[in-house]
């Protein structure tokens, strides 16, 4: 009987280790060099994506493009700011934001020639940023509107943020929009411009990565496994700091000193930080961002912000 037992339970075990291992879900996420996203790099590199089941490719796509990229199929999910999902949700790109990345502390700004010394002085100037449905046309706007202005009262050039700061080095354009890591070449060169805005001036650039339905209700497993991975990368910048800096600043052509220095302008967003920010933070400035992108003509009516979020996977 103890024979037939143990021949029974190796039958199982060689069985066992016949089966495949179950399938990584594969998804590729949109994103941009911008120094917020960069955990998930890190998640990828560093094999944390793979150790949660995932199969990423993270694909960089200006934000412009990127809603068109997830309507034609290419892009599964992505990251870009909070106010754009509301944008690309009216435009019938239908997602859902599954987990807050980060908050700009001054990683985003406006950057212009030493004669322009206020957000009033660029009146009539012209000013280089991302086209409109974009995060910096949304800060430009949302700059200018705080100081009784719209970009009806600049010219704009629509250039993304790494080429607008290098066409402003080169001596084009008044002033131009752009984030980290490119806002601190103009940093280091005082002679040629200043930062005369930036997020901690005007804190509006709150960055999530989104998922579209369809790719959630055929994956459900896949925006806790997505969530979690950001997370572990987080916990891998705080134990192994430069190694995690080395990794992400080779993405965006920086040493690990460089990226170190970039990202001092932003604080990335654990679970607990996640929980607090999806319960009142992001209603508050969703509806505030409605507001704006409505008198700015992107969207045609206010939406339920309740529907562009799924929080399952930050929630428990």
């Amino acid at each position: 009987m103890k024979i037939r037992t143990l021949l029974a339970a190796a039958a199982m075990l060689v069985a066992g280790a016949a089966m495949p291992a179950a399938a990584a879900t594969q998804v590729t996420i949109g994103i941009s060099g911008w120094t917020g996203f960069a955990p998930l790099t890190l998640a990828k590199e560093s094999g944390i994506f793979e150790k949660h089941g995932l199969d990423v490719t993270l694909k960089k796509v200006p934000q412009a493009s990127r809603p068109l990229a997830i309507a034609s199929g290419d892009l599964q999910c992505a990251a870009t700011t909070v106010e754009t999902w509301i944008v690309w949700n009216a435009s019938g790109v239908t997602t859902k934001q599954i987990f807050q990345l980060d908050k700009s502390y001054g990683a985003d700004g406006i950057v212009a020639r030493p004669d322009i010394k206020t957000v009033a002085d660029l009146k009539g100037k012209t000013v280089a940023s991302s086209a409109p449905g974009t995060s910096p046309y949304f800060l430009l706007a949302w700059v200018l509107n705080k100081n009784g202005m719209s970009t009806k009262d600049v010219n704009v050039v629509n250039l993304e943020p790494d080429a607008a700061a290098q066409a402003f080095l080169a001596g084009q354009n008044d002033a131009a929009v752009t984030y980290e890591p490119f806002i601190s070449a103009v940093r280091d060169k005082p002679d040629q411009g200043h930062i005369i805005a930036t997020t901690l001036d005007y804190p509006m650039v709150l960055d999530t990565v989104g998922c579209t339905p369809d790719f959630l209700k055929a994956n459900p497993d896949a925006a806790k496994a997505l969530a979690d991975s950001y997370f572990e990368a987080l916990d891998a910048i705080k134990n192994d700091p430069q190694k995690s800096y080395e990794i992400m600043g080779a993405d965006v052509k920086q040493s690990a000193k460089e990226f170190e220095e970039s990202a001092k302008y932003l604080k990335w967003a654990d679970k607990a930080e996640n929980k607090q920010f999806f319960t009142k933070d992001f209603i508050d400035f969703s509806n505030t961002a409605s507001d704006l992108l409505l008198g700015m003509g992107l969207i045609k009516e206010k939406p339920d912000v309740s529907t562009l979020v799924d929080t399952s996977a930050v929630s428990d």
